[in-house]
């Protein structure tokens, strides 16, 4: 299990979700039961589901690649990394406003370096978002049963997220399934893996952070 501080609502949440019960108990006060205030509510109910961070079980096998983000996969195929300057797998994880944003870590490994990029806010579903959009990118220096990996983890905005969080510097240590970033109100993923790599999930399918092997090294 990997074991976070603030389980259940995501500590980003926090605000918002206190926000939004505040303006849900003045509309009552104000206007008493009626359309108005069930509108409050259904937006309070929605911004606690949008942040919620239950615990996930992290898979023990050793060469794992894990999913860092619950979603739809919308991309699998060969490309350039051009965070680390290399051929590439990339396998691009779309979260939609439904899905927990917590980002995790998809394998043990040390931060070589963090990237950011200014951009647009298209629609992360879109293949221009990767290279257009406001992005994030986590370079790792993995090894894996002796053998050295580079993994780069790249957070994307969406049409409506407007704030990519990244926790990891260069040189922090991560380990698989650990939480190391949050992206608010829809976005994308994408894990560039060495070519390698065998995937193991299609375009379509439906993943969960940490407990979804995406491929294996």
């Amino acid at each position: 299990m990997n074991h976070y501080p603030h389980p259940i609502l995501a500590r980003e949440g926090w605000p918002f979700i206190g926000l939004a019960f505040l303006l849900s108990l003045f509309a009552t006060l104000l206007w008493g039961v009626g359309l108005v205030t069930i509108l409050f509510y259904l937006v309070f109910i929605f911004v606690i589901q949008f942040f919620r961070d239950p615990p996930r079980w992290v898979p023990e096998q050793s060469n794992a690649v894990l999913s860092p983000a619950d979603g739809r996969i919308v991309k699998v195929e060969k490309v350039r990394d051009p965070y680390a300057d290399r051929d590439a797998l990339l396998i691009s994880v779309f979260m939609n406003v439904f899905n927990v944003h917590s980002n995790r870590a998809s394998v043990n490994g040390t931060v070589r370096s963090v990237q950011y990029f200014p951009g647009l806010f298209v629609n992360a579903d879109l293949d221009k978002a990767s290279s257009e959009n406001e992005r994030n990118a986590v370079v790792i220096d993995a090894v894996v049963d002796g053998q050295a990996h580079v993994v780069t983890l790249v957070q994307v905005a969406g049409l409506i997220a407007r704030r990519i969080l990244c926790y990891v510097d260069a040189s922090h240590v991560l380990s698989k399934g650990e939480r190391y970033g949050f992206i608010r109100f829809g976005s994308r993923v994408d894990v560039y893996l060495p070519l390698t790599a065998v995937p193991l999930v299609a375009p379509g399918d439906k993943v969960s952070a940490t407990s979804t092997v995406l491929a294996t090294l």
